[in-house]
């Protein structure tokens, strides 16, 4: 309706001042005295009593047409408007798979549209990805609280138990829970971005993660190898430091059979630096290499033994600090078994 009386407003207005400069520099110059001639010429009076008539019904027309036109262009434009404005108002109410999908010419509107349709496709793809998340946290995190809750039940109507036993098997299962928590917290801390930026020199981190990983990697019979060159990076050093020891680490258990290879390099290149873990492995499905990432998921084939039980948030952890810092992570399946894992940071990081 503004805009309908706008639009209205302008064409009435137009019009009047059309009819305005009609008096003021043509009727001015026609006396209004009686002009004596053997032939009737009107004067001022009476071209204003024939003019008033036709003009006030211009101004009655342009008024009508005015308001009809600007309805109809208003209700035009503002069509893109409504559809966008229904889609927020259904996404408002959880409905995040609907879209505007608006068609016709590239213009602000459609611009609009697009936008909106992308921002609904990320918000629909981060909860989802955040209700299965929590559905399988919930699923791990119950797991060893059952079994503490079990193996204390049939320890209290056991009169022979063994106390140190049952210590011991408590214990692992808590050290367990406690590490999936403090992962899960790694993992909140990186999705929020909480965390002070500073420079970060990759190699360092690199060769701390490697010195520290030695000995499991000598347990496992992996030969660690590191190269590469200085790659500055502006970020969380404990994040980044934690990043690359997951990289590592996820390489070195999943090294199977043992013996293996690991190598780690940084790189820079005029677009972008990143960091690259490659080790052999068996072989990992195409299929599998879009779900490693994914909070609680595992490789086909890849097992779990030992002391290097994990709690299935290495690489979703590498992901989610990959993302914080604005690099993007790529997974690659080595020709004859393993992987090869390449963080890569935009240039304008360092």
């Amino acid at each position: 309706m503004k805009l309908t009386l706008s639009y209205a407003g302008v064409v009435v207005l137009t019009g009047a001042l059309l009819l305005t400069v009609v008096w003021l520099f043509l009727l001015r110059y026609v006396p209004n005295a009686n002009i004596r001639s053997d032939l009737f010429v009107p004067n001022q009076s009476d071209l204003l009593r024939a003019f008033t008539p036709p003009a006030a019904a211009a101004m009655a027309a342009l008024l009508v047409g005015g308001l009809v036109g600007g309805w109809l262009l208003a209700g035009r434009m503002l069509a893109p408007l409504n559809r966008i404005g229904e889609a927020a108002r259904l996404a408002g109410q959880g409905s995040l798979s609907h879209r505007v999908a608006l068609e016709g010419r590239r213009d602000e509107f459609r611009d609009l549209a697009d936008v909106f349709d992308t921002m609904l496709a990320r918000l629909e793809a981060h909860v989802a990805e955040q209700q299965r998340f929590a559905a399988n946290a919930s699923h791990e995190l119950r797991t060893p609280l059952a079994i503490s809750q079990t193996l204390l039940e049939v320890a209290r109507a056991d009169p022979d138990r063994d106390v140190d036993s049952l210590i011991e098997r408590l214990q692992h299962v808590n050290g367990r829970a406690i590490e999936l928590t403090e992962a899960l917290l790694l993992l909140a801390r990186a999705d929020g971005r909480a965390f002070e930026r500073e420079p970060v020199d990759l190699s360092l981190a690199t060769e701390e993660a490697a010195e520290n990983l030695l000995p499991l990697a000598e347990k496992h019979g992996v030969a660690l190898q590191v190269t590469g060159e200085p790659a500055r990076v502006t970020g969380s050093p404990a994040l980044l430091q934690q990043m690359i020891a997951n990289l590592m680490h996820n390489a070195i258990v999943h090294n199977l059979p043992q013996g293996g290879t690991m190598s780690v390099h940084t790189w820079r290149k005029t677009d972008a630096l990143a960091v690259t873990v490659s080790s052999t492995g068996e072989i990992i499905a195409p299929e599998a290499l879009t779900t490693l990432a994914e909070p609680f998921q595992r490789g086909s084939g890849r097992t779990r033994s030992g002391d290097h039980v994990g709690v299935g948030l290495g690489l979703a952890i590498v992901q989610s600090i990959a993302r914080a810092h604005d690099a993007t992570v790529h997974f690659a399946a080595r020709t004859g078994g393993g992987l090869v894992v390449e963080v890569r940071f935009p240039l304008g990081e360092g």
